[in-house]
């Protein structure tokens, strides 16, 4: 038999089996004592009739005028006699007998004491030195009807009282394992990078440890997630000096030098320096994204952080590609704004990094506040789009970036509790790629505003 892997039903089968058979056990035995019991007060009330009858009945053999006759009493009124005798001489014919008694059920007199047949149960007593006895019978089947009905007696309340038990088991049960639910139902609701200790003060004694080692657990994990965010962002915020300098002396020694060559290679080493600063900035923005908190007290409308990324990066660009897409109303979210920046800002770099290079780049901003990136080339295979938000995963090996960027966007989402939505081709078209965030927002429906071109 296979037990259920739930504990709070395991516990309940468990206690009402137990209380079941206790209580089964129980019965039997009381119907047993009762048993033996009632064969006693039944004993004694056959001895009882037979000493009360038989005075009674030699009084009125002895008076009488006719002897050897058989007298059989008649009834007062009708009922059911569970008690029948017979009173019969030394040389056993009868005297006196009950109304409903059968002389074939008697057996002849050896004696006083009990006896027992195959139907009933007898006792034979005798007076005036045994010249006169008597013999009283009680059916067997009385005794076990009366037996039945204690045993009903005893087993009918069970069938009440067995499933009010087991209900109060189960909601005893329940009630008993409520704080396990609530730790159970705290660890459901954490974030996926929310390591911080699980209440547990109301579990049980014997729960408890458990959810201390989880604790435990819990804060080593954070500590060590900690130190590694920790080092990733101090060594690119302690790459940003040197990787200044050396960009610095670069350019001095291609201005300061004649030779061809030289200034080649020094170009190289700048172009070099400067995919490096790239790289430790996006390691800073991924420390951040993945350590920070990412979700304010407050909303905030990001139409305006939206709209200063995309300036930025339109002026820093000047290729006049971008296009922006702003609905009329505030769009209210709790994002913070240095997210909200490292998120859009990585969006539209690898859009303009990746996409077709005379083709417009397509930023819009829904008043759902679902964040769209959309820029015009090749499609992209299924395969591709699964990998892409790894960590320095590139589309194509050959161009550009540190395959940071789609992974930052991504850790960002999970840490908001959305996620990153990779599509090519885009919606309704052969080619292009698009990428979409949901951002938490409770801004009310607007349409979208006519789009904003920068030059």
């Amino acid at each position: 038999m296979m037990w259920p892997s739930s504990l709070q039903v395991r516990l309940g089968l468990s206690l009402g089996l137990v209380l079941t058979i206790l209580w089964l056990a129980a019965a039997t035995v009381t119907a047993v004592i009762v048993r033996g019991e009632m064969d006693e007060v039944f004993d004694s009330a056959l001895r009882e009739t037979a000493e009360r009858i038989l005075p009674l009945a030699v009084t009125d053999i002895v008076g009488r005028e006719d002897q050897g006759v058989t007298q059989r009493l008649a009834p007062i009124r009708e009922h059911d006699e569970f008690f029948t005798y017979i009173v019969r001489d030394a040389e056993g014919r009868i005297l006196l007998q009950s109304h409903a008694a059968d002389p074939a059920v008697f057996p002849p007199y050896d004696g006083p004491g009990f006896r027992q047949n195959a139907t009933h149960r007898l006792y034979s007593d005798a007076a005036l030195q045994g010249t006169i006895s008597i013999t009283v019978a009680e059916p067997l089947a009385h005794r076990a009807s009366v037996a039945r009905e204690i045993q009903m007696g005893l087993g009918l309340p069970l069938l009440v009282v067995l499933p009010l038990a087991l209900a109060s088991i189960i909601l005893a049960v329940r009630f008993s394992l409520a704080p396990l639910h609530r730790f159970r139902t705290r660890l459901e609701a954490r974030g996926v990078r929310d390591l911080s200790e699980v209440p547990a003060a109301d579990l049980p004694t014997e729960i408890g440890p458990l959810a201390a080692t989880l604790n435990n657990l819990l804060a080593r994990l954070r500590d060590a997630f900690e130190a590694e965010r920790s080092f990733a962002a101090n060594a690119a915020h302690e790459l940003r000096t040197p990787l200044a300098g050396a960009i610095a002396q670069a350019q001095r020694l291609r201005s300061e030098t004649k030779d061809p060559t030289i200034e080649a290679r020094a170009a190289e080493i700048e172009a070099t320096l400067k995919r490096l600063t790239r790289l430790s900035e996006r390691l800073l923005q991924l420390a951040r994204a993945e350590g920070g908190r990412l979700r304010m007290d407050q909303s905030a409308d990001v139409r305006t952080i939206t709209r200063v990324v995309v300036e930025d990066i339109a002026r820093s660009t000047e290729n006049g590609r971008l296009m922006l897409n702003l609905p009329d109303t505030p769009v209210l979210s709790d994002i913070d704004p240095d997210a909200l920046g490292i998120l859009c800002r990585n969006l539209v770099e690898n859009a303009l990094r990746h996409g077709a290079q005379n083709a417009p780049v397509a930023v819009t901003l829904t008043s759902e506040g679902q964040l769209i990136v959309a820029n015009e080339g090749p499609a992209v295979a299924t395969e591709t789009l699964k990998r892409l938000t790894g960590r320095f995963e590139r589309a194509d090996a050959n161009t550009d970036g540190s395959g940071l960027g789609l992974a930052i966007v991504a850790a960002i989402a999970e840490r908001i509790e959305t996620s990153l939505l990779l599509q090519s081709p885009r919606p309704g078209e052969t080619s292009g790629f698009q990428a979409s965030v949901r951002l938490p927002t409770d801004a009310p429906n607007a349409r979208v505003k006519d789009r904003e071109h920068w030059p």
